[in-house]
């Protein structure tokens, strides 16, 4: 009860603190400039509401060169922003993905035409593209094709000043996609074209859709560089805002109407939009609960599809029936060899910056700081591109596509490589089965738990029928109750599966409990490749010895014992030679705790000071620093801890017989 109210204070708390902010008076020396910044902006929109003749509206609309200016207009920014998709969003994605020389003038190209003068631009595309221009000859003699002074000169002239709109807003919602999803895709077989067309657009829509509007609203008002390149010629380049410059000289008031028009439809599109191009954070309407976590109940399916007859005991999902060994030399950042039989499955573990996703992205062909020459079974994949290796990856967080399905997603890769779609669906349907996850078939990423999508993550990747399969950490995000049961899942699934299998984990159980082979990476390099026990049993590095929970203390074999390189000394059972490197590994359990300091003549003998008490299951794990040796964790019961009166900061005194120190040859 005390934690909830807390809670609830907390809670409460934020919120008077929000609505304090929000009441805060701004200084009047920035409140009034702002005030008058909106004013001036404002005043130019009331007075053409205020001058509008509202009984003549219709009228100054409805008039015959009203009406097919506005034809025209329509026609010109509708090409205008064809042609703007056509060209701006290669050129988007190159300014988001592509790093070369030159990228920043290019950038500044796109940008020039929001910043130069309207009648500039128009006689630059006279130069360019004129008669007389450096293109213009060119185009009319070989194709026929005159722009100035012809509607296509028009739809040219808005193009140029409205594409930058679109560019701008894609490269921004292209930036801002992670790139895990496009590579996840290339790994499950997609082409770049493919991955590209039915993931990087899908996930970028809006901002299209956001840079597609501007694109062809400031195409429709567009005036300087349409006179200047292609004329004001009736119904040929006289476009709406080219009708207004001219009513204005003998009709004003139906100018004000004309203009209204306009303005209506600019200020109808920026509505519209509601702040998405500038990057505004849009609020979306609420997904559906995720399901929960629970193994579905016998005879549950997919809503609208029926059930197949697969599942325990039935037929086992489609796959290729193939064995393919792993051969793999890794040059650059990491420096190793790699060698495992179908079936094997890799634990790759080390301490942040060894380079373990390094190793999976150069499996992969996605990496410049590290190549693999790669074989898997009889083939050598080496110079394939990612998509052609038949090398899947599941990423920590699973990276499913959220704008398809489960079942969609775990169809990805199978209609990459040219599968059916019915027969891709079939296949898909039996992987979910087989991973328990049959039910949520229609349901999307975003409403699926983190245990779900892990397993759907899981499925697609297996249905793409690989030859090498690399996960990156999949059961990081989950709780303890749903990484117990997907590692489950995992290792089953895993026993038959025809190719190598690489994970990188922080997780001493999933290494132990999932591996065949653990490999310890040291910045970059193979510190250690062994079967579980043999690292359990003789960690070769300090972190892989924490990470199992053991005391790990580095020094050199000295005529008594071990001398420590983090200062003191240590007495052991075993002989080394003298100046040999070693790994002295203490279990917790194997120290003992005291408040005073031990009688007899114990020679591994430390004053400390208790730093921090963590339960571990059962037992209690107290960490004690000392000034004569580096720290050292036990392990005590709660009763013993008691007992002493164990408490943050207390002075206590640990030893170790020399029996239970094992040494470790470096």
């Amino acid at each position: 009860m005390s934690r909830l109210r807390s809670r609830a204070d907390t809670r409460s708390g934020t919120r008077v603190r929000t609505r304090a902010r929000a009441r805060t008076r701004p200084p009047l020396a920035l409140a009034l400039p702002a005030l008058l910044a909106v004013a001036f902006l404002l005043l130019p929109l009331v007075g053409i509401l205020v001058r509008t003749q509202w009984g003549e509206l219709g009228d100054h609309l409805t008039s015959p060169g009203v009406v097919e200016a506005l034809k025209l207009s329509l026609l010109v920014s509708l090409w205008a922003l064809a042609l703007s998709l056509l060209l701006g969003v290669p050129l988007a994605w190159l300014l988001a993905r592509v790093e070369f020389k030159g990228k920043a003038l290019v950038r500044s190209l796109v940008l020039l035409p929001m910043v130069l003068p309207p009648t500039v631009g128009g006689v630059a595309l006279l130069l360019g593209f004129g008669r007389r221009g450096l293109l213009g000859p060119w185009l009319e003699g070989t194709f026929g094709i005159t722009l100035p002074f012809h509607t296509s000169g028009a739809v040219v002239a808005a193009t140029f000043v409205a594409m930058p709109f679109l560019v701008i807003s894609l490269e921004g919602a292209l930036g801002g996609l992670r790139q895990r999803y496009e590579e996840t895709a290339a790994s499950l077989g997609a082409s770049p074209v493919r991955v590209f067309f039915t993931v990087t657009l899908p996930m970028v829509a809006p901002g299209l859709i956001a840079g597609a509007a501007l694109t062809w609203a400031r195409a429709l008002g567009e005036f300087g560089a349409t006179i200047t390149f292609a004329g004001n010629l009736p119904g040929t380049t006289q476009t709406l805002p080219l009708q207004v410059y001219l009513l204005l000289q003998d009709k004003p008031e139906a100018a004000t109407s004309v203009s209204l028009l306009l303005l209506a439809i600019a200020m109808g599109v920026l509505i519209a939009l509601r702040g998405r191009w500038t990057g505004t954070p849009v609020a979306r309407e609420a997904a559906p609960a995720p399901v929960p976590e629970e193994p579905p109940t016998e005879g549950a399916h997919t809503a609208g599809s029926a059930r197949p007859t697969i599942g325990v005991g039935g037929v086992a999902p489609p796959h290729d029936g193939g064995r393919w060994p792993l051969h793999a030399t890794v040059t650059g950042f990491n420096e190793l060899t790699l060698d495992a039989e179908p079936g094997t499955t890799i634990a790759v573990v080390g301490e942040n910056g060894a380079g373990k996703t390094t190793l999976l992205r150069a499996l992969l062909g996605l990496t410049p700081r590290a190549h693999a020459e790669l074989r898997l079974g009889d083939t050598d994949v080496t110079a394939l591109p990612p998509h052609e290796r038949q090398v899947a990856w599941v990423p920590q967080d699973g990276a499913l596509f959220p704008h398809l399905t489960a079942v969609a997603n775990t169809a990805y890769g199978l209609r990459a490589r040219g599968v059916p779609c019915a027969q891709a669906r079939r296949e898909a349907l039996a992987w979910l089965d087989r991973l328990g996850v049959l039910h949520l078939a229609d349901r999307r990423p975003a409403q699926l738990s983190g245990g779900q999508a892990q397993r759907v993550a899981l499925a697609r990747a297996l249905a793409a029928r690989p030859r090498l399969l690399l996960l990156d950490e999949p059961l990081a995000a989950l709780d303890q109750t749903t990484r117990a049961r997907v590692r489950h899942t995992l290792r089953t699934h895993l026993t038959g599966f025809g190719g190598v299998c690489l994970i990188v984990t922080h997780d001493p159980v999933e290494a132990v409990s999932l591996a065949d082979r653990v490999l310890v990476l040291a910045d970059g390099r193979a510190l250690q490749d062994a079967p579980p026990a043999e690292v359990t049993r003789h960690p070769r590095s300090p972190w892989v010895a924490r990470m199992l929970g053991r005391n790990a203390w580095p020094g050199t074999a000295s005529a008594d014992g071990l001398t420590l390189a983090a200062g003191g000394r240590l007495v052991v059972a075993e002989a080394l030679p003298e100046g040999a490197k070693a790994l002295a590994i203490i279990a917790p359990e194997a120290v003992s705790v005291y408040t005073d300091r031990p009688g007899g003549s114990p020679r591994n003998v430390w004053p400390g000071t208790v730093r921090e008490i963590t339960a571990v299951g059962s037992r209690l794990r107290v960490l004690v620093a000392s000034d004569t040796a580096p720290d050292l964790v036990a392990e005590i019961t709660p009763d013993a801890a008691a007992e002493l009166g164990l408490v943050d900061g207390a002075s206590v005194w640990t030893s170790v017989k020399a029996t239970e120190v094992t040494l470790v040859r470096l």
